[in-house]
């Protein structure tokens, strides 16, 4: 089961917190701080897999991806695939490039609803539910056009809004 999902600026700004198991919310920035410093301190040689036991407690591991100015994390319990997780990131960072036309860390700060769109048609309660990048961009196209729709739609009725108009 995926317990968290992080998008964490290289200034240390979390940008997307989702955890999928309860962490309370006093903790949050302290797992923040701890998972930043790990990942500030490894070089980018290294593997993009990590342990986390001492963070997240036992049979927990990460991953990430480093990207422009910002870290895409994943932290998954042992019931996950490491390189499936790789994987998901890879298509969250495209469905993102997708919607955003070349993404950049502006985009994710004002359009952070959007981002929990895609998120949450790619991940419910910590399981995986979509892996096509095409299929969670309908989804959110058409999200967005009902939304649209259902801001445009008046509650009162033409004929009355018309009479008070005069």
């Amino acid at each position: 089961m995926i317990q968290a999902v992080m998008v964490i600026s290289t200034q240390a700004k979390p940008r997307l917190l989702k955890f999928y198991s309860f962490q309370p919310p006093e903790k949050h920035q302290d797992l923040v701080r701890s998972v930043f410093q790990l990942l500030s301190a490894r070089p980018d040689s290294v593997s993009n897999f990590v342990a986390v036991d001492a963070i997240f407690g036992p049979g927990t591991k990460m991953v990430y991806k480093h990207l422009a100015t910002l870290y895409f994390v994943f932290v998954f319990d042992s019931s996950e695939n490491e390189l499936a997780m790789l994987d998901l990131i890879q298509v969250f960072v495209e469905t993102l490039d997708r919607c955003f036309k070349n993404v950049c860390e502006l985009d994710i700060v004002f359009n952070f609803n959007k981002l929990h769109t895609i998120l949450d048609e790619m991940i419910l309660g910590g399981q995986v539910i979509e892996t096509s990048s095409e299929q969670i961009m309908k989804s959110v196209e058409e999200i967005a056009r009902l939304e649209k729709q259902s801001s445009t739609t008046s509650l009162i009725p033409k004929s009355i809004s018309e009479r008070f108009s005069r």
